[in-house]
């Protein structure tokens, strides 16, 4: 009884959380309703603004009446703004008729408050989501959010360990690099990860919407088709887009995680690196980046994993530079790789990350390894300034631990 009366409180703790958190969403979508209720807010607010101004000017001069506009600026889509921005005009100019004969440093005022319409009433209109600005900022947050919690390995069963670090070419969290992986069952009880490091064209904020969008589309194909079909699907979807500069690369990795072995498919990728314990061997899978050609040419690799082996994906703005051909900047980040390995395998992707120097891409790096141990321990992991490290091993396979920070 008292487990089904916990159950059942909680059940309708969380029913009425949703519903006061859907009421407080709603409100700050931008919608009619919303808009309505700001405005009459707003409204509500100057018209006290005004009754105060009629009896007692000096409490309520013409400057205050800047506050509603800001609020206005930040709070309405254009046209309830233009309805505020009249009615603050309005109430202002009355106000200042009424209180006494208008010197210079009053109509100053007013065409001051004239001029300040003007600049919001264009900032608004130049507005391209058609969101105050307030709300076209939750909305580009809640993009990059979105995206980087894709950047995640499930948890993975004991003797194998995986980690990741990312870096946005300005810093703001907007990258064309991203991640998508599954970690699903078979029929004869074997488990496979599948996983797929994608360079959308691009950095940055000009990068993130078509991030998202195909990243979309790769999360809805992973798991449902065989590695070659899943890449040429991918390939079709970009054909599809209208831009011209819809184009990618990608490296996509198949793993038993019972055997060891793995396949890789690369889209005009830089080539994965594989460790044997003492060096970064370069992978020899090649093929065409996606989005350019209807039948894109598509090379596999397959091998297997031992104990103390991994595999390190990474995009090209860690091995690219202007002054280094991408050859040189492979060798560079094999030297770098082995160091960091040398290291110890936790937080290696993120010293690695570390050591890129500051250039104008988006920085990604994976890691996937077959430990010596099996016993699946968990260990501690460092995440430099500004990366993105990920996931441990898991004490169990089913284990639901969530351990990607995000750092800014």
């Amino acid at each position: 009884m008292i487990v089904v009366t916990r159950r059942a409180l909680r059940r309708t703790l969380h029913r009425n959380h949703g519903t006061a958190r859907g009421q407080v969403l709603h409100w700050s979508t931008g919608s009619r309703r919303s808009q309505q209720v700001s405005l009459g807010l707003l409204l509500a607010g100057l018209t006290a603004s005004f009754a105060i101004s009629l009896v007692e000017y000096t409490w309520m001069p013409l400057t205050a009446y800047f506050v509603w506009l800001l609020l206005g600026m930040v709070l309405l889509r254009f046209r309830p703004l233009a309805v505020l921005c009249a009615a603050t005009v309005a109430c202002g100019v009355v106000a200042v008729a009424l209180d006494g004969p208008s010197g210079t440093l009053r109509v100053s005022s007013v065409l001051g408050m004239l001029a300040g319409v003007v600049v919001i009433l264009a900032q608004s209109r130049r507005q391209r989501s058609g969101l105050p600005a307030a709300l076209g900022e939750a909305v580009l947050a809640e993009l990059r959010d979105r995206l980087q919690a894709q950047a995640t390995v499930p948890p993975l069963p004991t003797g194998w360990w995986s980690q990741s670090a990312m870096l946005a070419a300005h810093e703001n969290g907007y990258a064309g690099d991203f991640l998508v992986a599954d970690l699903r069952n078979r029929a004869d009880g074997g488990r496979d990860l599948e996983m797929v490091l994608v360079d959308v064209c691009g950095k940055g904020v000009d990068a993130g919407p078509d991030a998202l969008q195909f990243a979309g589309a790769l999360g809805g194909l992973i798991g449902a088709l065989p590695p070659e079909p899943l890449m040429r699907a991918a390939n079709t979807f970009l054909m599809r887009q209208p831009s011209d500069e819809a184009l990618a690369t990608a490296v996509h990795v198949l793993v038993d995680l019972d055997t060891g072995d793995y396949q890789i498919h690369s889209a005009g990728h830089p080539p994965a690196l594989r460790w044997d314990g003492g060096s970064w061997a370069v992978d020899t899978a090649r093929g065409t980046a996606l989005g350019i050609v209807p039948d894109p040419d598509l090379e596999a690799t397959t091998g297997c994993l031992a104990p103390g082996e991994a595999l390190m994906f990474y995009t090209d703005g860690v091995v690219e530079s202007r002054s280094a051909s991408i050859e040189d900047g492979i060798a560079w980040l094999r030297a770098v790789g082995a160091t960091a390995m040398s290291d110890g395998l936790p937080g290696a992707a993120g010293r690695i990350i570390a050591e890129v120097p500051r250039g104008q891409d988006d920085r990604a790096v994976l890691i996937l390894a077959r430990t010596h141990s099996e016993a699946g321990t968990a260990v501690p992991s460092t995440t430099p300034p500004g990366s993105t490290a990920a996931r441990q091993p898991s004490p169990a396979a089913d284990a639901p631990t969530r351990d990607l920070n995000h750092s800014r």
